[in-house]
């Protein structure tokens, strides 16, 4: 399509060759010794490539290239790369460009990648846009009153009130602060119950696993009832995810749950500064078959290694 657009007749392909000409000898010294003959191009452009660069070095002195003149693909490609901010200064020199719904549905999904809006009927003059803006606002809400926040979203229509299609909401945002999450799900355990069924630990270890399960699911920063609640939750859900572990291994979710435990106070002890004695590998795999006799002590010494070599598993 690029092509297309920029496709010139032949005579004027003739003209646009010798000014090129004449340009590439002005600027390479055309001139020998003190004589008056021209040296010939050392380079060929094609006529679209060179209305291109024409175009580009007349936008030169104004600072920037004007994407209205290049094929609108790309110049959507290349807006594609800003952020909301950037995109809504660009809309003021580009306003077709920068209000193109093409982006600004890119932004909304990208950001909040699950909304129940997305799977409704859109109605007549919907604009993404203002769907980013009131998402935005929501999301700044939420962090200031989690409630009110919810309250929000279900007032423009963007969530529906139902548990799974808000823990599919929390799951796929990262604009949410992991404190007033926190305290939304201790109260609403429904949402909590759907957000936990929407993790995979398939074929994962179990110290990856609980990293990733306390990467959507933040751990409190101290012992409590929701954190046993939170581990007890996982620990079903790993076996429900590894039936053919839990076979071979002999874990149960009360096994699992004592190993979350174990591992949680490992990566304290290893990663705070404050103990100075690092509880050993043999010290690990002693205190935890003490609690989980089933598990074998091959099985808690890669425990302890992942935990020595990674890191922390709520961190």
């Amino acid at each position: 399509m690029g092509q297309a657009l920029w496709r010139l007749p032949p005579r004027q392909q003739q003209q646009l060759q010798e000014e090129l000409a004449d340009q590439l000898t002005e600027s390479g010294g055309g001139r020998d010794g003190g004589g008056s003959q021209r040296r010939a191009p050392q380079h060929c452009y094609s006529p679209d490539i060179y209305h291109l660069l024409k175009t580009r070095r007349g936008k030169e002195q104004h600072g920037f290239i004007d994407l209205e003149m290049l094929p609108p693909e790309l110049g959507i490609t290349i807006l594609s790369y800003l952020n909301a901010t950037d995109l809504c200064l660009a809309g003021c020199v580009w306003q077709d460009l920068g209000n193109d719904e093409y982006l600004w549905q890119g932004l909304c999904k990208s950001t909040w990648g699950h909304c129940s809006i997305y799977n409704k009927r859109l109605p007549a003059g919907f604009s993404y846009r203002r769907l980013y803006l009131q998402l935005d606002e929501g999301s700044l809400t939420f962090n200031a009153n989690p409630q009110e926040g919810i309250s929000y979203f279900m007032s423009k229509g963007i969530l529906m009130d139902h548990p799974k299609e808000l823990a599919k909401f929390i799951f796929y945002t990262r604009r949410l602060n992991w404190k007033m999450l926190r305290i939304y799900l201790d109260e609403r355990r429904d949402v909590l119950d759907e957000l936990v069924t929407l993790h995979n630990f398939s074929n994962q270890f179990l110290p990856n696993a609980l990293r990733d399960f306390f990467r959507h699911i933040h751990a409190p920063e101290e012992r409590g009832e929701y954190l046993e609640t939170l581990i007890t939750k996982f620990s079903h859900r790993f076996c429900t995810c590894n039936p053919g572990l839990v076979r071979d291994l002999g874990l149960s979710p009360d096994a699992v749950y004592v190993l979350c435990y174990s591992l949680i106070l490992l990566s304290i002890d290893l990663t705070s500064p404050h103990v100075k004695n690092k509880m050993s590998k043999r010290e690990f795999i002693r205190n935890t078959r003490r609690a989980a006799h089933n598990v074998s002590e091959d099985f808690v010494g890669h425990l302890y290694d992942n935990i020595y070599l990674i890191g922390h598993v709520a961190a």
